[in-house]
């Protein structure tokens, strides 16, 4: 595994804060620099990595998944405790990136905001919240005892407002913070308004990595193959068996320490969530990273289904409740660490850190719920097992247009 090699090969990798290095003093790190990869098939959902999927990502995704394979991202950023008057930095990348032989590290502008100007206030009566979420949890034919938690908005803070918030609670991962243009003195990062180079579907991390500027010391490192992109998640299973529920079934991805599936779907008024967590989650904030030690502590107590996993069950009580909906699936590869110089063997002797180096790893998928690409592709419309409604008795049933997905989607919520 990723982690076991990293820690083998890379002196520098090590968590400052554990008992053994308790008395070893250290400075710095001068410069931090964080590599965020992805790669998506389908398509995203909101705050997970992807955006509002189009009607034209929608029917790519039913023709299976996109053409030309997956789709690969790298978000850089570069954060210093020095400063220049002029900032500038580049990312040397491998050849094999296939982004360009020189990526640069922008730095931003930031420009105090303008004040906001009030309008004039609508009376509280008027703004009386409608509407209500059902959150289901866990794989299964059926939803377990207890579920779904309803929360009702015109009442969520009448009685109990603490036990409703709770209802709202996301996986319990600990936040991570990449470098900002305000967590930094200076900060520079990649793509941006001079460079948006793509990285192509055959892109790859593996080789040496050099980052140069004038506000931070030269950064260093090599990747190997196992420190390479995730490859594509893809489900190879999404049909509506006769009981009611739906059968997901996905590839496993070289490399991926944990899988999570969540869906969300919506009929008027009603939002309705679901995840794959064996406890009590919203899922409507799944992490697009995480570290080593949440991805194992996660596992264990199932919350995230373990690398081996490659099937799960969502419950038919989530289908009746929610009859057209989107399902996303991330795989987490967890990240390689570096921190430069190594560590001394010495425990008296400071550890002066010139730059730490996080790369952090994950891949994601997403669909329509329920709906078998085979069914599709031969004209099938509707949910998979479905009878092909709206067509006429003995006729084939017609492809579906984009527009006719689209149109049962409205309860979501999505940002117009």
């Amino acid at each position: 595994m990723r982690i076991v090699r990293n820690l083998a090969l890379v002196a520098g990798v090590a968590v400052v804060a554990n008992g053994a290095s308790a008395q070893q003093k250290t400075t710095g790190p001068v410069a931090v620099y964080w590599m965020s990869a992805a790669t998506q098939t389908g398509f995203g959902l909101p705050g997970a990595g992807g955006g509002t999927p189009s009607a034209g990502a929608i029917m790519r995704m039913m023709m299976g998944g996109g053409g030309g394979g997956a789709n690969k991202s790298l978000t850089l950023q570069l954060g210093s405790s020095q400063t220049n008057p002029a900032p500038a930095a580049d990312h040397l990348p491998p050849q094999g990136l296939g982004a360009g032989p020189d990526l640069p590290l922008l730095t931003p502008k930031i420009t105090p905001s303008a004040p906001v100007e009030r309008g004039p206030e609508i009376p509280r009566e008027y703004q009386k919240p409608r509407g209500r979420m059902l959150i289901f949890w866990g794989c299964g034919e059926h939803a377990k005892p207890g579920q779904p938690v309803v929360i009702d908005f015109a009442t969520l803070t009448a009685g109990n407002p603490a036990a409703a918030m709770a209802a709202f609670k996301g996986i319990d991962v600990r936040a991570m913070n990449p470098p900002s243009a305000y967590g930094n003195k200076t900060y520079g990062d990649w793509p941006n308004a001079r460079s948006k180079t793509q990285v192509p579907s055959n892109g790859s991390l593996v080789g040496q990595h050099t980052i140069r500027g004038n506000y931070s010391p030269e950064i260093s490192f090599t990747l190997d193959e196992d420190q390479d992109f995730l490859g594509g998640l893809n489900l190879t299973t999404n049909a509506k068996a006769p009981g009611g529920w739906v059968n997901l079934g996905w590839n496993l991805v070289g490399n991926a320490q944990a899988y999570l599936a969540s869906a969300v779907g919506g009929n008027g008024e009603t939002v309705v969530l679901w995840s794959s967590s064996e406890t009590q989650a919203a899922g409507f904030a799944m992490p697009e990273y995480l570290s080593n030690g949440d991805i194992g502590r996660l596992v264990a107590n199932k919350t995230l289904m373990g690398p081996a996993t490659r099937a799960c069950a969502v419950p038919r009580e989530v289908l009746d409740a929610m009859p057209q909906g989107l399902v996303q699936m991330v795989a987490y590869g967890g990240e390689a660490n570096f921190v430069y110089p190594p560590k001394p063997a010495n425990p008296k002797a400071v550890w002066n850190q010139a730059w730490a180096v996080k790369v952090r790893y994950r891949s994601a998928t997403g669909g329509l719920l329920g709906m078998a690409m085979p069914s599709m592709e031969e004209g099938g419309g509707g949910r998979a097992g479905s009878s092909g409604a709206g067509n006429n008795p003995g006729q084939p049933p017609r492809k579906p247009k984009a527009s006719d997905i689209l149109k049962g989607l409205g309860g979501l919520p999505f940002p117009r």
